[in-house]
């Protein structure tokens, strides 16, 4: 079990509140990620849950029990952070061990856990390496192996997969949402990165400045952004938005549409643009659009290459069932 409930949870340092009075939810088997800017107290959410940081007020529950005051010991998480904290003087088996000693396990419980979590990991032949002699990859293993053996209700990830190249993170999240699969355990999994929140994900919990601007799964928070923030934020290359006169033709104050909901012509189309940087990527190619006549730059995703060079002329046209509208909040017009 690992339902985890917060119930008007507040966090101040000194006279300065980083987290307002929060609600949230996450299932039990649910893989949850928080997500946000750098600063939007994603992360002293996550320490709030472990106990490693005292809420203001409010309370947190694990299993529908109070843990507000209890340690963070004895809350039966396991946390994962950015940095792998292994003991470089210790194989990769005594790091694993090295919680369930410290809680007195005995030996053939020890080396079974090990066992097992070492086969989950593809870690069975290092285990008697030291961290030195593995890849970035395989310590970030070791890390969630060690927090495997333990048993936890919950595992809380802590931008895991910060400090490892392109590759090894693209690597590193296939294997992590493998390992929830396996485990059907409950992950909280904080990131600054919303392509990760939106392949690894069940619910999506959007962050700023301390407040939850939108829970839900990745395609709602796609499909329907709740407001501005959310829409800018979630999707890659990110969504244009507009506002004035040709935001306002559309049905809102403010307009926003998709990188991959616009058709490309070189003849005619709904806005005429200049070509600026296209990005070529095999598979997609992003086109930047100047001159428009609408508040910023459009960039366009367009599946394969297009034969445009920097200061063509390209027309442009929105997929008016794609569009997006906004009040003068910000919030979403259905």
């Amino acid at each position: 079990m690992g339902q985890i409930t917060l119930k008007q949870v507040t966090k101040s340092f000194g006279d300065v509140q980083v987290i307002p009075p929060l609600d949230l939810t996450i299932e039990d088997g649910e893989f949850t990620v928080f997500v946000g800017p750098s600063g939007c107290g994603k992360s002293t959410l996550l320490r709030l849950i472990a106990g490693l940081e005292d809420i203001t007020t409010g309370h947190i529950e694990i299993d529908g029990k109070d843990a507000t005051d209890v340690v963070p010991a004895k809350r039966g998480l396991a946390m994962v952070f950015q940095s792998y904290a292994l003991y470089p003087h210790m194989s990769v088996r005594k790091n694993i061990a090295f919680p369930l000693k410290m809680a007195g396990m005995d030996k053939a419980e020890i080396d079974k856990r090990i066992a097992n979590a070492a086969s989950v990991l593809n870690l069975t032949d290092y285990l008697d390496r030291r961290p030195g002699q593995l890849s970035g990859g395989q310590r970030q293993r070791v890390a969630i192996g060690r927090a495997i053996v333990r048993e936890p209700a919950a595992f809380l990830f802590d931008e895991p997969l910060s400090n490892l190249d392109a590759a090894l993170r693209v690597g590193m999240r296939l294997e992590i949402s493998e390992l929830h699969e396996r485990l059907k355990t409950t992950m909280i999994y904080v990131t600054h990165d919303q392509v990760e929140a939106m392949t690894m994900a069940d619910k999506i919990v959007v962050l700023r400045a301390g407040h939850i601007e939108q829970v839900g799964s990745p395609l709602e928070l796609y499909h329907k952004p709740r407001n501005e923030f959310v829409a800018g934020f979630i999707g890659s290359p990110k969504m244009n938005i507009f506002g004035g006169v040709e935001a306002q033709k559309y049905g809102g104050v403010k307009a926003g549409i998709r990188p991959e909901h616009i058709d490309v012509s070189m003849t005619e189309g709904t806005w005429k643009g200049k070509v600026g940087v296209a990005e070529h990527l095999g598979s997609d190619t992003f086109i930047h659009v100047h001159d428009t006549g609408l508040d910023d730059m459009i960039t366009v995703r367009i599946t394969g290459d297009i034969s445009v060079r920097h200061g063509d002329t390209i027309y442009l046209t929105p997929q008016l069932d794609q569009m997006h509208k906004f009040d003068a909040q910000g919030l979403r017009i259905a």
